[in-house]
């Protein structure tokens, strides 16, 4: 399997999508999520970033959107935005209250909603995947294991990153317990709450964490995401530290 060095587009949301492909492109990268809230909301700027990132020889990871499972929304255009980037998998979110606080009629809502979703992004051979995130389903790793049994569609999967706040075993045991579920890992260092640190503050953690994603059955996208101070020269340097752990 490859781990495959990449970059979350609203790690640069400021920029235009030709700086963040240029940006990518210096730090050595392999690819791009790309937001859906700013640098892709339609479909003639996916075209334009899927162009740019051809030139740069610089891959399509994702397209990375703000849709909620259990709102029942028009999905479609979504996906148009995905197939105009061509785009692989669309990360969504598992509604928006986390699973202590949600009733049987949220989790029934959430499961019904990605599976009307799933069929959807399927036929346009995309796979969904769900942010690993507080305020919602999947805040925790019970959560997304039981939402992702509920669903059971094989385009659906999540991804991971390091809860805030918790210490590295916690975020190493959540990480294995999802492992055979993952689709990408969005990559930061923050500490011991919001704080943006350097990504190499935290080297026991991300080098445990790429030692456990190397057990996955399939290539894992790893995409840098929330650099100290949002600047392009912080993140050439964690971009530097990580493909310097990739080797």
């Amino acid at each position: 399997m490859t781990l495959n060095p990449g970059l979350c587009s609203v790690t640069l949301r400021s920029r235009s999508i030709d700086e963040v492909v240029a940006i990518a492109a210096d730090a050595g990268l392999a690819g791009i999520e790309w937001g859906g809230d700013v640098h892709v909301p339609e479909a003639a700027a996916a075209a334009r970033a899927k162009a740019a990132c051809a030139e740069a020889q610089l891959r399509i990871f994702s397209l990375g959107s703000y849709y909620r499972a259990g709102t029942f929304g028009e999905f479609e255009p979504v996906l148009d935005v995905a197939s105009a980037l061509g785009a692989p998998r669309v990360r969504i979110w598992a509604g928006s209250v986390e699973p202590h606080e949600a009733d049987a009629g949220t989790w029934d809502a959430v499961v019904e909603d990605t599976r009307r979703i799933a069929a959807l992004a399927a036929g346009r051979g995309v796979d969904l995947a769900f942010e690993f995130h507080n305020r919602s389903l999947t805040a925790t790793v019970d959560g997304t294991l039981e939402l992702l049994d509920r669903v059971d569609r094989p385009n659906v999967g999540t991804y991971w990153q390091p809860a805030v706040g918790v210490s590295d075993t916690e975020a190493l045991d959540a990480l294995r317990s999802l492992l055979g579920r993952l689709m990408g890992i969005h990559c930061f260092s923050w500490w011991p709450h919001g704080e943006r640190l350097p990504l190499d503050a935290r080297s026991a953690l991300w080098e445990g964490v790429l030692e456990t994603a190397r057990g996955s059955e399939r290539d894992l996208d790893v995409m840098l995401e929330f650099v100290a101070d949002d600047l392009p020269e912080n993140l050439l340097r964690d971009a530097a530290t990580l493909r310097g752990w990739l080797g």
